[in-house]
C-alpha cells in the first residue's frame, strides 16, 4: 500500500491526495490539516472547495494515495511519476491526451497509444526522418520511437525483433500496426522499393477482407494477424509472412445492428455499374441479406468506389494479375447470391428451393457447377450406415443453416487463398538474415454475453499476458544485476494455473474436444463435465448461481461470464461433405483451387496457418484438417508464444477512450478498465515494488546541488550523491546506490522534490524578506525626507507671513500719510486749476472768433483752386483712357492676327522640315569641317617635318649671318625711322589687345549667360529626375522581385527534377546490373548459390518479379526473368525518357525567359552604347579642335617670329609693310576662326539637344495625332516608363547636359588659355621692342666699330635665344605627340578601332624614328604560349587517370593554383578546338564528365567533392569566359579575347556541366547533413552551455544519457569547429564565395530545420530555461557569420524560425495583450508550430506556471485567419536552389605552368 511507501511525514497540510470517486473513478483533495498516527479521519477539501471528512480503516489504516508534484504531471514516461499508483497514471493520461492533445505515453516498456478519433499529422515523411536514427528516450513518445528501437536492436544485436499490438476493437490497434510497417518500409530503403511497397499494399487487402465496421469502431479488425518483415544483412527488407488467427465468419452471413459485414462486399456493390462488372449480376448492398441486416450500408467519410480502386491496385501491386482478381470477386458475387436463395418447406421434416428465385441460378453459373446436384444437396444430406448410404431430406431451418455455413466455408478458404498470395508475393528465396515480427490482435474482451469466440480472445491474451510479465520481470532483474544492486524477489500476478485451467489435460479446451467427439455431445453436457472436473478444484473457475449454462473464469483482469450454447458448433466448424464435392467438380479453376485439399465435411475449417512455416508456405497438411478450432488456436498459439519468446518484444497498448468516438474526450471508467485489462497498472505495480526512480549521479547532482552545502561538493560526483542522500534520508532502504545510477523506492523523489522545494522557497523568502526590508528602509528614508521637507517649507511659509504682516502695517501708514497729504494737494489744485481755467476760456474765446474770421477768408480762396484743378485734371484722364482704350484694341486686333498665323505656321509639318533641313545643313557643315580638321591635321604633321629641317638650315645660315651682319652696320642707321613705326605698330598692338578684353568680356558674359540657362535646366531636370527616378525604381524593383521569384521557382523546379533524373538513371544502373547479375544467376553453373549464397549478391538482387519465379521453379525461372526484367526495362525508358523530353521542355522556357532577359539587356546595352559613341565623338571633335587652334596659333607665332627675324628695314615694320600685313593677317584669320567656332558649338549644342527632345516629344504625341503641341502627361510618361525608353532618354538628356556643360568649361578654359598667350606674346613683343629700341639708340653714341660689335653680339644672343625657345617648343611638341598617340590607342582599345591606331602610328614615322632613338628596357621572353595543351588522342585516358581518378585534392588545394585541372582541361579543349576536331572534343567532355562523375561515387567524402565541385565551376566559368559571347568577354583583356573557342559552339555542354555543379552541389549538402545530423541536436539543446540555468526534471526508465556536458562529445564548439573545416575547405579549393555563402545559408537552415524539429517532438525541451540555451547558441553562430564576413548571405534569415521558438520559450504567456505579441511576432512559425510548442511548454520549476487550455484557444483565434502550409516539421532534406554566377579568371592561360608533380610530360605547351 502506499502508506508503507511513503513517509508519514508527507501527509501534512496542503498535501495532496487522490480519493475514490464513483463519477471520475479518482478525485484530487488537499489535506486541511497535519496527519497523525492513530487519526481515524483525514479533514480534506475538494477542488471545488468542499470540505470533506475522509474515514480510514481503524485495522488497515491504508491512506490514500498522494497526487505528484505539478512539475511531474504530463511526463513522457509514466514511471517518472514519484507515487506510481492507478490516480496517478490515469490523471498524467488524461492530461497529456485531452489538455496536450498527446496520444501516446510510455508506461516503462509499452507505449501506450490513445485513440484520438480525429486525424492528426503527425505521422508524415517529416516525422519519420525525425524519429530514424534516435534513441527511444530522446524524442517523444510515438509508435516511430517503438519501430525505431525494435529496428535499431535487429541492427545492433542481431536478433529479431517483434512488436506487440493489443487492445479492444476500436482503440487502434490496426492503424498502429500499419504505421509501424510503413515505418520499416521507409527507414529500411533497399534498393528495390518494390518490396516495401507491396508489404504497404498488403494493409488494404488485408482491411479489404477482414475488417468491418462494428458498433465500436468504423475499421475493426475481425482477424488477429502476426506479420514477420524480413531484412537482409544490410537491414533491408527482401520480404514478409503473414499469419492469420480466428476469422470472425460468422460475420459472413449475420451482422448485428449498425454494423457492415467485410468491407470488400460493399465495395463489389458499389462498383456493379461498371461494365466489367456486369456479369456479376450485382445491385445494390440493400438487395443482398448478408450486406444489409446492420442496416447501416454507408460509413461516413468512407468513399467505398475509392476503396475500391485502392483494394485493385494493392492486389494488382502483388502480383494477382486482372484476371486472377475478376475470379476472386466472382466468388464474392457468388457468396452474396448464395445469401439470396429462398428455402421454402415442403412438409415438417422436408424442404424445397424456390423455383421463383433464380439466385441459385446465378450462383451456379458463376461458380460453374450442376444447379441440379447443388439445389439437391442444399436440401439433402447423406447419411452413412454400416451397410449403406441414405440421403435424407432436411428441415427448413437446417437448410438455411447450411446454406449459411457453406457461405461461411467458402468465405475463410477465399481468405486464407488471398493470405496465401500475399504471402507468395511477399516471400523470397533468400534466407532472411533477421526479421521484425508486427502482431496485431484482440485485446481482453468482456461483454454482456461472452461465447466461444471471446473465450479463444482471452485465453490468446493470458498467454500474452503472461509472457508480458516474464520479459517485464527479466528486465527489471537485468537493471538491478548491471548495476550491482542487491536481487530480491519481486511478487508479481502469475497466471499460469488460469493458463492450465484452459489448456493443460483435462482443462477446457481438452474437455471440449472430448465432448465433439461424442455422438450425443452438446453444450449441456460439456457444462456439467466442466462443474464435475474443475468447480471447487481450482480458484480461477466457478459457477453462475443463476444459471447451469455456463460458467466464470477468473483472468488477469477481470471475472468473465462464458455461455456454453454454441460452443460445440463453433468448435467443430462442419459443413455439408456432398456440397464441398459439388464444388470440387467445378469447372471455375479458382473455385477447384481453393477445396483441392478438402477432404472430409467433419474436418474443422480454420483460417489460420498451423504453424510458422517458412515464407511462402500457405498450404495445409491432411492432419491439420481433422483438428478442431480450438485445438488448432492452442497449437498456433504456441508457436506463436514460441516465435515471441525468441525475440524482444516491444509493446503497444491501444486504449479506447471513450465509446461515442469523440475527439479528445476520455471516459475514466472505460480508460482504467483497459488500463487494468491490458497491464499497464501491473507494469507500475512492478515497477513500484522495486526501485522505480532511477538517476543518473550527474542527474541527481545538477538537480539537487540546492540541497547540498559548498563543503559537500566533491570532485567525485558519486561519493558527493552519497553523502547528500545520507544525510538527507536516513532509511538506507529507500534508495541504493549502483554503479552508474541512485535507485530509489517509490516516493523517494516526491521527498527530495519537496525538500527541493522547501530549500527553493526558503531561499525565495529570503531574498523577498531583503528585498522587502530594503524597500520599507527605503520608503521609510523617503518620508523622513519628506518631512522634514514639509517642515521646512512650514516655517519659512510661517516666517513669510509675519514678515508680510509687519510690511503691510508699515505700509498702511506710509499710506495713510501720503493719502491726507494728497487730498490736501488735490484740494489746493483744484482750486488753482479753476482760477487757470476761466482765464483760459476767456482768452480762448476772443481768439477763436478771431481765427474763424481768418480761416473764413482763406478757405474760400482754397476752395476755388482745386474745384479749377479737379475740372482740368478730369477732362485729361477721360480723353486719355479714351485714346489707351483704342491703341489697346488695334494691337489686340494685330497680336490675335500674328498669333493665329504663329499657330497654324507652328502646327504646319513644314517648320519641322526647316528644321530638321537647317539641321542637316549643319550637320553636313560639321563634317566637311571634320574633313578639314583632318586635313589640317596632316598638314600639320608635314609642318613639324619642315620645322624640325628648318631648324637645321637654320643652324647653318647663322654664319653666313654674321658675316651680313657687318654689312648691316650702315643699316642700323636708318632704324631711326624704324623706331617711330615700331611705336605705331606698338599703338596698334595695344588697340588689338584692348578688342581682346572686350571680346574676353563678351565670352564671360556669355558664359554666365550659358551657366544660368545651365542652372535652369538642371532645376528642371532634377524635378523630373526626382518624379520619374521614383517611379521607375519602384516598378523596376516590383518586376525584378517578381521575375527573380519565378526564376528561382523555375531553379528550384529544374534541379529537383535532374535528381529525380540522377536516381533513376542510378536506379536504372542498378537493375541493369542485377538483371545481368540475375542471368548469371540463373544459369546451371551457379544452381547451387542458394545454400552458400554470397553476401554481396543477396544484397544486390532484391526484384519481386525475379524472387517469385524463383519461388515456383527453377525451370521456369530464365523466362520469367526475362520478360519481367523487359518490361520493367521498358517502362524505365518510357520513364527516363518522359523525363527528358519534360526536362527540354523546361530548359526550352528557360531559354526563352533567359532570351528575353538578354533581349532587354541588349537594348539597355544598346543604348548605352550610343551614348558613348555621342561622347567618344564629342570628345573626338573637342580634341581635334584643340589641335587644330594650337597648331595655328603656333604656327601664326612662327610665322610672326621669322618676319620679325627677317625684316631688313623699316619697309617690313611699316603699316603697309610685310610685318604689319602677316600681323593683321594673323589677327583677322584668329576673330574670324574664333566666330567659327562659336557658331559650331551652338550648332553642335542645339542639334544635339534638339535631337533628344525632338526624339521623345515624338514618342509622347504618338498617341495622340490631332494635338501635337500638347506636353506628355504622366500617364504618357508612364506608358513610356514602361519598356524603359522614358529612362534612356532621360540618361540621354543628363548626358547631354554633361556634354554641354563640360563643353562650356573647356571652352571657357581655352578662351582664358588664349588670352593669357595673346598677353604673353604682346609682352614679350614689348619686351624685345624696348631691348631693341634701347640697344639702338645706344649704338648711335658708340663709334662705328663698337657699335658693329654690339650688334653682332646681340644678334648672336638673340639667335641664340630664339634657338633655345625653338629647341623647347619642340620638346613641347614631342610630348604632345607622344600623348595624343597615348590618348588614340586607349581609344583605339575602347571603341574597337585598330585601323585609326595603325593609320596614325603609320603616319608619324618620323616621330618612330625620333623615339627609337631614346633607351628603353624590354623584358625578353622565351617563347610566345597561346595557351593550349597538345595531347595525343591515345593519351587521354592517362589524363582524365591522372587528374581525375588518382588526384588527391589536399596535394592539389595546397601546393598549387586552385582549379589547375580545370585550367589544364581547358586548355586541351582549346587545342582540339584550335585543330577543328569535334570528335575530340566530344570525347573529351564526355570522359571528362564521366570520370568526375565515378570519382565521386567511389570517394564521397566532403574534401573530394568540394574540389571537384570548384573545378567543375571553374571549367564552366572558363567555356563561359572563353566562348567569344560578348555577355562574358567584356570582362577579359585582349590578350584573353584572343584565346577565345573558334569553331565550335559549347553552350549545350555547359547546360551539362551545370547540371553535373548542381549534382555535385547537392551531394556534397547531403555529406554535409550526414556529418552535422547527429551533432545538431545535442549541442543546440542538450549540452548545457549557461551554467546553472536548466533544470534536470525527473526521467522514467526510457533515460537520455546525453544530455550533459560530461557525457557528450557533440557541442556547440564542435560545430562551429565543423562549419571552419567546410568553410576554409571550400576557400581553399577555389570555390566562389557566392556559392559558399549559398552553402552557408543550407547548413544553418539544417541547423535550424533539426533543431526546431526536435523542439517540436520533445516535450522535455520546452521550458523556459532551453529557450535561453537557445538563444545564446544562435548568438554564438550569429557571431560566427560576423567573423566571416557572411552576413549578407541570408544564414542568419534562415534561424528565424528557431529564434521565434526561442522567443515563444520565454515570452510571458497569460494574457489577451500577450497572445497579440505572440501573434505578431512569431512570423516565421506556422500555426500548427505555435500551437505544437505552447502546448508542450513544460515548466521546469515549480514556480514556473503552465500555459492554459484558454490561451492556447485564443491564439488559436487569432491565428486562423492566417493562410499557410499546416505542416509541423520543417522539411530538414530541402535543398535551396544553387545559382552559379559568372565568375571570370584572371589567370592567363600562357603563364600556367605544369608541375612535374602531376607527371604529365605527354602535355606540349602550344
Amino acid at each position: 500500500m502506499q502508506s508503507a511507501m511513503a513517509a508519514l511525514d508527507l501527509y501534512s497540510k496542503c498535501s495532496r491526495v487522490w480519493i475514490p470517486d464513483t463519477t471520475e473513478v479518482w478525485r484530487s483533495a488537499e489535506l486541511t490539516a497535519d496527519y497523525s498516527p492513530g487519526d481515524t479521519v483525514l479533514h480534506l477539501e475538494l477542488e471545488d472547495g468542499t470540505e470533506l471528512e475522509y474515514k480510514l480503516d481503524p485495522k488497515t489504516v491504508d491512506l490514500p494515495p498522494l497526487r505528484n508534484p505539478d512539475i511531474l504531471v504530463g511526463e513522457n514516461d509514466l514511471t517518472a511519476l514519484s507515487y506510481l499508483h492507478e490516480p496517478a497514471v490515469l490523471h498524467n493520461l488524461r492530461v497529456r491526451f485531452t489538455d496536450s492533445k498527446l496520444i501516446y505515453t510510455y508506461c516503462g516498456i509499452i507505449l501506450v497509444a490513445i485513440n484520438p478519433y480525429e486525424s492528426l499529422q503527425i505521422y508524415g515523411a517529416d516525422i519519420i526522418n525525425a524519429y530514424s536514427g534516435q534513441n527511444m528516450g530522446d524524442m517523444d513518445p510515438h509508435i516511430f520511437a517503438v519501430g525505431e528501437e525494435a529496428y535499431k536492436q535487429m541492427a545492433r544485436d542481431e536478433k529479431n525483433q517483434s512488436i506487440i499490438v493489443s487492445g479492444e476493437s476500436g482503440a487502434g490497434k490496426t492503424v498502429s500496426a500499419k504505421y509501424a510497417m510503413r515505418y520499416f518500409a521507409t527507414v529500411s530503403s533497399s534498393a528495390d522499393a518494390s518490396v516495401e511497397e507491396k508489404v504497404l499494399a498488403s494493409s488494404p487487402i488485408m482491411e479489404a477482407i477482414g475488417n468491418a465496421k462494428t458498433t465500436r469502431n468504423d475499421n475493426s479488425s475481425r482477424f488477429g494477424k502476426y506479420i514477420e518483415i524480413g531484412f537482409d544483412r544490410k537491414h533491408h527488407i527482401i520480404g514478409a509472412n503473414m499469419r492469420t488467427y480466428l476469422l470472425e465468419k460468422s460475420r459472413v452471413v449475420f451482422q448485428a445492428s449498425e454494423e457492415r459485414n467485410y468491407h470488400i462486399f460493399y465495395q463489389l456493390c458499389v462498383c456493379a455499374h461498371l461494365p466489367e462488372f456486369e456479369h456479376l449480376k450485382l445491385g445494390s448492398a440493400d438487395d443482398f441479406p448478408y450486406t444489409n441486416q446492420g442496416r447501416s450500408p454507408l460509413i461516413e467519410g468512407v468513399n467505398d468506389l475509392r476503396e475500391m480502386q485502392a483494394t485493385r491496385k494493392a492486389f494488382s501491386l502483388l502480383g494477382i494479375t486482372e484476371t486472377q482478381q475478376m475470379d476472386l470477386f466472382q466468388i464474392l458475387s457468388a457468396i452474396l447470391h448464395l445469401g439470396n436463395v429462398e428455402v421454402k418447406e415442403r412438409g415438417s421434416s422436408s424442404c424445397a428451393i424456390s423455383e421463383e428465385n433464380g439466385h441459385l441460378t446465378v450462383f451456379c453459373d458463376l461458380t460453374e457447377v450442376s444447379y441440379e446436384s447443388m439445389a439437391h444437396w442444399l436440401c439433402h444430406k447423406k447419411l452413412k450406415t454400416a451397410t449403406e448410404t441414405l440421403n435424407k431430406p432436411v428441415t427448413r431451418m437446417e437448410a438455411v443453416n447450411g446454406r449459411d455455413a457453406l457461405s461461411k466455408h467458402i468465405y475463410a478458404k477465399l481468405f486464407s487463398w488471398i493470405v496465401g498470395q500475399v504471402n507468395k508475393a511477399l516471400s523470397t528465396s533468400l534466407k532472411p538474415h533477421s526479421f521484425i515480427g508486427v502482431l496485431d490482435i484482440y485485446g481482453f474482451e468482456t461483454f454482456e454475453v461472452n461465447s466461444f469466440e471471446q473465450f479463444c480472445i482471452n485465453y490468446a491474451n493470458e498467454k500474452l499476458q503472461q509472457q508480458f510479465n516474464m520479459h517485464v520481470f527479466k528486465l527489471e532483474q537485468e537493471e538491478y544485476m548491471k548495476e550491482q544492486i542487491p536481487w530480491t524477489l519481486i511478487d508479481f500476478y502469475d497466471n499460469q494455473p488460469c493458463i492450465n485451467l484452459i489448456e493443460a489435460k483435462m482443462g477446457l479446451l481438452d474437455l471440449l474436444d472430448e465432448e465433439c467427439t461424442m455422438p450425443k455431445g452438446s453444450d449441456d453436457s460439456w457444462a456439467q463435465k466442466l462443474y464435475n472436473t474443475h468447480l471447487k478444484k481450482s480458484s480461477h473457475f466457478e459457477k453462475p448461481r443463476m444459471s447451469n449454462k455456463a460458467f466464470i473464469i477468473q483472468h488477469f483482469a477481470d471475472k468473465v461470464e462464458y455461455q456454453c450454447d454454441g460452443f460445440l458448433e463453433k468448435n467443430k466448424d462442419t459443413v455439408n461433405e456432398e456440397q464441398i464435392n459439388v464444388l470440387k467438380a467445378s469447372k471455375f479453376a479458382l473455385l477447384a483451387e481453393l477445396f483441392q485439399d478438402e477432404e472430409t465435411p467433419t474436418a474443422p475449417s480454420t483460417t489460420a496457418p498451423s504453424g510458422r512455416a517458412k515464407f511462402g508456405r500457405t498450404t495445409q497438411s491432411f492432419r491439420e484438417h481433422k483438428k478442431s478450432v480450438g485445438l488448432q488456436f492452442r497449437n498456433s498459439l504456441h508457436l506463436l508464444m514460441d516465435t515471441l519468446n525468441a525475440t524482444t518484444p516491444h509493446y503497444v497498448r491501444c486504449i479506447k477512450p471513450n465509446d461515442l468516438k469523440a475527439p479528445f474526450m476520455i471516459d475514466p471508467h472505460r480508460a482504467v478498465q483497459q488500463l487494468r485489462a491490458c497491464g499497464v497498472l501491473e507494469t507500475i505495480r512492478i515497477s513500484a515494488t522495486g526501485f522505480p526512480s532511477r538517476w543518473t549521479y550527474q542527474e541527481f547532482f545538477s538537480r539537487y546541488r540546492v540541497l547540498m552545502k559548498q563543503k559537500d561538493i566533491l570532485s567525485d560526483r558519486k561519493l558527493t550523491c552519497q553523502n547528500v542522500l545520507e544525510r538527507l534520508v536516513q532509511d538506507k532502504d529507500k534508495y541504493q546506490f549502483g554503479k552508474s545510477k541512485i535507485f530509489f523506492r517509490a516516493g523517494q523523489v516526491a521527498y527530495l522534490e519537496k525538500l527541493r522545494a522547501d530549500k527553493l522557497r526558503k531561499a525565495c523568502i529570503h531574498i523577498q524578506k531583503t528585498i522587502r526590508c530594503w524597500v520599507a528602509r527605503k520608503k521609510y528614508l523617503r518620508i523622513r525626507q519628506a518631512a522634514i521637507t514639509i517642515q521646512r517649507y512650514v516655517r519659512g511659509h510661517q516666517a513669510r507671513c509675519l514678515c508680510h504682516t509687519l510690511r503691510r502695517t508699515r505700509a498702511t501708514v506710509i499710506f495713510q500719510k501720503n493719502t491726507r497729504m494728497w487730498a490736501t494737494r488735490r484740494q489746493y489744485q483744484r482750486q488753482k486749476a479753476a482760477a487757470i481755467l476761466i482765464q483760459r476760456l476767456l482768452r480762448g474765446y476772443a481768439a477763436r472768433l478771431e481765427y474763424k474770421q481768418l480761416v473764413y477768408e482763406r478757405k474760400a480762396l482754397l476752395i476755388q483752386r482745386w474745384v479749377r484743378g479737379f475740372l482740368a485734371r478730369w477732362r485729361f484722364r477721360r480723353i486719355k483712357r479714351a485714346v489707351v482704350y483704342l491703341q489697346c484694341c488695334v494691337r489686340r486686333m494685330l497680336a490675335r492676327r500674328e498669333l493665329k498665323k504663329l499657330k497654324i505656321e507652328a502646327r504646319s509639318v513644314e517648320h519641322y522640315k526647316t528644321l530638321n533641313v537647317g539641321m542637316e545643313n549643319k550637320i553636313m557643315q560639321l563634317q566637311r569641317k571634320l574633313d578639314e580638321q583632318h586635313k589640317e591635321n596632316r598638314e600639320l604633321s608635314e609642318r613639324i617635318c619642315e620645322v624640325e629641317t628648318h631648324n637645321a638650315a637654320d643652324l647653318e645660315k647663322l654664319n653666313l649671318q654674321l658675316k651680313t651682319l657687318q654689312g648691316s652696320e650702315e643699316e642700323a642707321r636708318h632704324r631711326t625711322d624704324q623706331v617711330t613705326s615700331l611705336q605705331e605698330e606698338l599703338e596698334l598692338v595695344r588697340q588689338e589687345l584692348e578688342r581682346y578684353k572686350e571680346m574676353v568680356a563678351e565670352l564671360n558674359e556669355r558664359n554666365t549667360l550659358l551657366k544660368s540657362e545651365k542652372d535652369e535646366m538642371n532645376r528642371l531636370i532634377q524635378e523630373q529626375e526626382k518624379q520619374i527616378t521614383e517611379k521607375l525604381e519602384s516598378t523596376h524593383q516590383a518586376f525584378t522581385e517578381r521575375l527573380q521569384a519565378q526564376l528561382n521557382e523555375e531553379h528550384f523546379r529544374y534541379q529537383n527534377l535532374l535528381t529525380e533524373h540522377l536516381k533513376l538513371q542510378e536506379h536504372y544502373a542498378d537493375l541493369k546490373s542485377e538483371k545481368e547479375a540475375a542471368i548469371e544467376f540463373s544459369k546451371p553453373a551457379h544452381n547451387r548459390a542458394d545454400s552458400g549464397y554470397s553476401s554481396s549478391l543477396s544484397e544486390s538482387v532484391h526484384s519481386s518479379e525475379l524472387t517469385g519465379s524463383e519461388v515456383n521453379s527453377l525451370g521456369r525461372e530464365d523466362a520469367g526473368q526475362t520478360a519481367a526484367d523487359v518490361s520493367l526495362l521498358l517502362k524505365l525508358q518510357r520513364r527516363v525518357s518522359e523525363l527528358e523530353k519534360e526536362k527540354m521542355d523546361l530548359q526550352s522556357e528557360m531559354d526563352t525567359k533567359e532570351e528575353q532577359l538578354q533581349q532587354e539587356r541588349t537594348k539597355e546595352l544598346e543604348e548605352c552604347q550610343r551614348v558613348l559613341v555621342a561622347e567618344r565623338d564629342y570628345e573626338a571633335l573637342k580634341r581635334q579642335e584643340l589641335e587644330s587652334d594650337n597648331k595655328k596659333l603656333k604656327k601664326d607665332l612662327q610665322e610672326l617670329r621669322q618676319s620679325l627675324s627677317k625684316g631688313a628695314g623699316s619697309k617690313l615694320a611699316s603699316p603697309g609693310g610685310q610685318a604689319y600685313n602677316v600681323l593683321l593677317e594673323q589677327l583677322n584669320s584668329t576673330n574670324e576662326e574664333l566666330d567659327v567656332r562659336k557658331e559650331e558649338v551652338f550648332i553642335l549644342r542645339s542639334q544635339l539637344v534638339s535631337q533628344e527632345v525632338f526624339k521623345h516629344k515624338e514618342m509622347a504625341t504618338e498617341g495622340d495625332s490631332n494635338d501635337s503641341s500638347r506636353s506628355p502627361t504622366f500617364h504618357d510618361l508612364h506608358e513610356l516608363n514602361e519598356d524603359g525608353e522614358l529612362w534612356m532618354a532621360y540618361e540621354s538628356l543628363k548626358e547631354t547636359n554633361r556634354l554641354l556643360v563640360s563643353q562650356l568649361q573647356t571652352q571657357g578654359q581655352a578662351h582664358e588659355k588664349e588670352a593669357e598667350g595673346m598677353k604673353a606674346e604682346l609682352q614679350q613683343l614689348r619686351v624685345e621692342l624696348n631691348q631693341q629700341q634701347q640697344m639702338f639708340s645706344e649704338s648711335l653714341e658708340l663709334p662705328q666699330e663698337a657699335r658693329i660689335q654690339a650688334s653682332l653680339q646681340h644678334e648672336i644672343s638673340r639667335l641664340t635665344q630664339q634657338n633655345l625657345d625653338l629647341l623647347e617648343q619642340m620638346g613641347k611638341q614631342d610630348k604632345m605627340i607622344r600623348k595624343l598617340k597615348k590618348h588614340l590607342k586607349t581609344y583605339v582599345k575602347k571603341f574597337g578601332e585598330p585601323e585609326a591606331g595603325v593609320h596614325i602610328e603609320q603616319s608619324t614615322p618620323e616621330n618612330m624614328m625620333s623615339e627609337s632613338g631614346r633607351t628603353v628596357s624590354i623584358a625578353r621572353k622565351e617563347r610566345d604560349f597561346q595557351g593550349m595543351l597538345e595531347y595525343r588522342r591515345e593519351d587521354e585516358s592517362k589524363l582524365h587517370k591522372i587528374l581525375i581518378t588518382e588526384l588527391k585534392p589536399r596535394g592539389v588545394a595546397v601546393n598549387l593554383i586552385p582549379g589547375l585541372p580545370a585550367y589544364i582541361l581547358f586548355m586541351c579543349l582549346r587545342h582540339a578546338d584550335y585543330a577543328n576536331d569535334d570528335q575530340r572534343v566530344s570525347t573529351l567532355l564526355n570522359s571528362t564528365i564521366n570520370a568526375i562523375k565515378n570519382v565521386l561515387k567511389k570517394r564521397g567524402d566532403f574534401e573530394t567533392i568540394s574540389f571537384w565541385l570548384a573545378n567543375t565551376c571553374r571549367f564552366l566559368h572558363c567555356l563561359r569566359q572563353y566562348s567569344g559571347e560578348e555577355a562574358y568577354t567584356k570582362h577579359n583583356n585582349p590578350r584573353q579575347n584572343k584565346h577565345c573557342l573558334t569553331n565550335f559552339d559549347l553552350s549545350e555542354y555547359r547546360q551539362v556541366l551545370s547540371d553535373l555543379a548542381i549534382q555535385i552541389y547537392q551531394q556534397l549538402i547531403r555529406v554535409v547533413e550526414n556529418i552535422l545530423h547527429p551533432m545538431i541536436a545535442p549541442a543546440m539543446l542538450e549540452q548545457e552551455t549557461i551554467q546553472g540555468v536548466m533544470g534536470v526534471k525527473p526521467t522514467g526508465m526510457r533515460k537520455r544519457t546525453t544530455s550533459f556536458p560530461e557525457e557528450t562529445s557533440n557541442t556547440l564548439e564542435s560545430i562551429l569547429k565543423q562549419l571552419d573545416g567546410f568553410y576554409y575547405t571550400l576557400l581553399q579549393h577555389g570555390n566562389d564565395i557566392d556559392l559558399v555563402k549559398q552553402f552557408i545559408k543550407q547548413q544553418f537552415y539544417i541547423i535550424c530545420s533539426v533543431t526546431l524539429n526536435n523542439l517540436l517532438l520533445r516535450k522535455d525541451m520546452c521550458s523556459w530555461s532551453k529557450g535561453l540555451q537557445i538563444r545564446y547558441n544562435v548568438c554564438q553562430l550569429e557571431e560566427w557569420l560576423l567573423d566571416k564576413e557572411l552576413q549578407g548571405s541570408g544564414a542568419r534569415e534562415s534561424l528565424e524560425p528557431l529564434i521565434q521558438a526561442a522567443q515563444l520559450l520565454q515570452i510571458k504567456k497569460k494574457s489577451q495583450d500577450d497572445a497579440d505579441a505572440i501573434c505578431t511576432m512569431c512570423t516565421a512559425l506556422t500555426n500548427e508550430q505555435i500551437v505544437k510548442i505552447l502546448s508542450l511548454y513544460t515548466p521546469v520549476n515549480e514556480f514556473e506556471e503552465r500555459v492554459s487550455i484558454s490561451f492556447i484557444k485564443s491564439i488559436q483565434t487569432l491565428l486562423k485567419d492566417r493562410k499557410e502550409s499546416s505542416q509541423l516539421l520543417m522539411d530538414a532534406k530541402i535543398i535551396f536552389p544553387v545559382t552559379f554566377p559568372f565568375s571570370p579568371s584572371t589567370v592567363a592561360l600562357e603563364t600556367i605552368q605544369l608541375p612535374s608533380s602531376l607527371n604529365l610530360s605527354f602535355l606540349t605547351r602550344v
